[in-house]
């Protein structure tokens, strides 16, 4: 018999480890699973020096955050206990994401510790504790599909839902989590915290990137890599320079504001050149991309993904709506042709692939942005038209 988890067994007889990280999503989710008679465990990360975070409202992962846990594990009644991960996540997060931006690029580092933190060494961790489960408090939904294996879905609330960063989710992995909060909207979350008596009912959501509780990320990349915070010259499209600037760790693909040059119309940031230290700006219409090269790419649709031009919808940034687009994979890699194009699309960010543009729609999969053209649209029929 499958229980709501969709495992073999009684609840009382599955154990769950729950990624508690003390804010009111993932605690919910241990009093869910709880409630419904689960052998849960409570696991908290900890990621990295929480001190200089302690009174930073909006960080995440701040200073309080394994106390607000270990407060809600007590409370529910569960184990729960703290795992030191500080040297793994700066190897595969905070590393990356220095060598990333120095190289011109706009990372994600949430996708990269899903994919490297909690989804590979903690999965493995709930294995050596023995349980079926790994539960998050991520607001994306898994489901059974048509061959018994589970597959992943946007959350039913689109300005929750958080499978952008998931994209890199294996077919294997899913195998094992659950989301337990996919269907349900966030002030339904905050009143199951009342009821279970949660004191972090009301605890204001993470906003910032949780290893920089200052907000200011271009002084962890300047101190991990000097290098990135040289000056060089802003110019335009010609090559022109139109002035200078203190570090292209300051910029990303699209910006307006910050560039401290004047000019008779308004100039966006096309690019970033590294190799020579150079901004390049221009005005909006030559932020419009067409194509897209993916690097990294992870595929969890139906079948292969080598082999056929399909029509999907992508989205190219976190708080962006899919866009129609069509998905190529052949011997030069993977690449996205968007069929009405778009603006600001920055190497370094995520692609990623779902089958319809609407809450609820499965994710497909996705890559990193290695390269963008702004290719002329071919003369042919909308996708999905």
């Amino acid at each position: 018999m499958l229980n709501s988890l969709d495992t073999q067994g009684r609840p009382q007889d599955t154990r769950v480890v729950v990624a508690m990280s003390g804010g009111v999503d993932s605690s919910v989710t241990a009093a869910l699973l709880k409630a419904e008679g689960y052998d849960v465990v409570g696991v908290t990360l900890q990621l990295y020096d929480h001190g200089d975070a302690t009174h930073r409202k909006g960080a995440c992962c701040a200073g309080r955050d394994i106390h607000d846990a270990r407060a809600v594990a007590e409370r529910i009644g569960i184990p729960h206990y703290v795992l030191d991960y500080e040297a793994r996540f700066k190897e595969a997060v905070i590393d990356r994401f220095a060598e990333s931006y120095a190289a011109g690029e706009t990372p994600v580092p949430c996708i990269e510790c899903n994919r490297s933190i909690k989804f590979a060494d903690l999965l493995g961790t709930a294995r050596e504790l023995g349980a079926r489960v790994l539960a998050t408090g991520h607001y994306v939904v898994n489901r059974r599909g048509a061959d018994g294996s589970q597959t992943l879905h946007r959350a039913q609330d689109s300005e929750r839902d958080q499978s952008y960063f998931l994209f890199a989710t294996t077919r294997e992995q899913l195998g094992m989590l659950r989301f337990p909060l996919g269907a349900l909207p966030k002030p339904r979350v905050r009143e199951l915290a009342r009821q279970y008596g949660l004191a972090i009912a009301d605890k204001q959501d993470s906003q910032d990137i949780c290893f920089v509780p200052t907000g200011r990320y271009a002084d962890i990349i300047a101190r991990l890599k000097p290098d990135a915070a040289a000056p060089g010259d802003i110019v335009d499209l010609s090559g022109n320079v139109l002035g200078r600037h203190d570090g292209i760790i300051h910029f990303t693909v699209g910006q307006r504001k910050g560039l401290k040059i004047a000019a008779a119309a308004p100039l966006y940031v096309v690019r970033l050149e590294a190799d020579t230290r150079k901004v390049v700006v221009g005005p909006r219409a030559a932020l419009a991309t067409r194509t897209i090269r993916l690097h990294d790419v992870n595929w969890i649709g139906d079948g292969a993904l080598a082999g056929e031009r399909r029509e999907v919808f992508v989205k190219v940034r976190s708080t962006r709506p899919p866009r129609a687009a069509w998905l190529t994979a052949g011997r030069d890699g993977v690449e996205v042709e968007l069929a009405d194009g778009e603006e600001g699309v920055a190497p370094g960010q995520a692609c990623v692939f779902y089958d319809s543009a609407e809450g609820g729609a499965r994710v497909l999969g996705g890559g990193f942005i290695r390269e963008t053209a702004a290719v002329a649209a071919p003369q042919r029929e909308s996708a999905h038209a």
